[in-house]
């Protein structure tokens, strides 16, 4: 059976572009007779919060935008992701970071101006230093990792030269995005991931990854971003379109039928359920560009 999943971080109320994800997300694995699972990822214990994962949760009910059992919570994994932490490291592909993140950016190239810092290797001969708290880096090879997404077709990341050796266990412990995401997306069988574009870059490395623990990868389709007036990718920062405004101005089948038009899923703005859009639903109708908010 096919299974999707939506899998928030608690770490603020849903905003409108995470609802755009869920929905598409719910209609994409729906319309087809598979389940919707639910994975709370509050690995992140300095920003999560059991409060939000509760609200997230009640705002989808609200939506009507039911899972499918029970909802996992990244946060009571850990020995599951130590054991697979444990599996790369014996294939010694992992040692300990020292750098911090002003370390990082002063090694930054001129091209890599959109915030995104490619790591040079920097640790990677560096004799252990007891005592001093490291990240732990995953080497990568020298090899550009494909996939056809289902929205964008064929993409191609050269993991060395365009991310560098990437965290899978971060200096306070924490596990990181991208150990986490791959267990428990294979764990958990999830055979589709739908999430925005932002995240294109992140899939050849949870592939690479899903390689060397012997996962099958899941189909990736990345879908285009809610921007706000000003172009910027919508965030908790845009307080007007988080949930709590939204719930006090417009009813749920207002919001749905909101971000099914801006999807280009019903041809006029009006009231709509997920579930009157099951029947229709295809992802040729979705826009490839970015949509603006007016």
């Amino acid at each position: 059976m096919e299974k999707g999943r939506f899998a928030p971080s608690p770490t603020g109320r849903m905003h409108l572009g995470n609802v755009f994800s869920a929905l598409l997300s719910w209609l994409s694995v729906k319309s087809r007779g598979g389940e919707w699972l639910l994975r709370i990822e509050d690995i992140d214990p300095g920003r999560s919060r059991q409060a939000y994962a509760d609200m997230l949760m009640d705002d989808l009910l609200w939506l009507g935008l039911e899972w499918d059992g029970q909802p996992v919570y990244q946060s009571q994994r850990s020995d599951i992701y130590a054991y697979y932490f444990r599996k790369l490291s014996e294939q010694g592909l992992t040692y300990p970071c020292y750098c911090t993140r002003a370390d990082l950016l002063a090694t930054q190239a001129p091209h890599e101006s959109d915030g995104r810092v490619v790591y040079k290797g920097t640790c990677r001969h560096l004799a252990p230093r007891p005592g001093v708290a490291a990240a732990t880096r995953l080497i990568v090879p020298d090899e550009v990792v494909s996939f056809t997404d289902g929205h964008y077709g064929e993409h191609g990341v050269n993991l060395a030269t365009q991310v560098g050796d990437f965290i899978i266990r971060r200096k306070d412990g924490a596990w990181a995005y991208q150990l986490a995401v791959v267990v428990d997306d294979a764990l958990m069988g999830i055979t589709e991931v739908v999430r925005g574009r932002d995240l294109l870059l992140s899939s050849p490395q949870q592939m690479y990854v899903a390689r060397l623990l012997g996962f099958a990868s899941p189909r990736f389709i990345h879908l285009p971003l809610l921007c706000n007036q000003a172009g910027q990718r919508l965030s908790k920062r845009d307080q007007s379109l988080d949930m709590e405004a939204l719930r006090r101005q417009h009813t749920a089948p207002e919001i749905i039928g909101r971000l099914a038009f801006l999807a280009g899923l019903i041809p006029e703005c009006q009231p709509v359920t997920p579930q009157e859009l099951l029947g229709s639903f295809s992802w040729d109708k979705v826009p490839v560009e970015d949509i603006e908010l007016l």
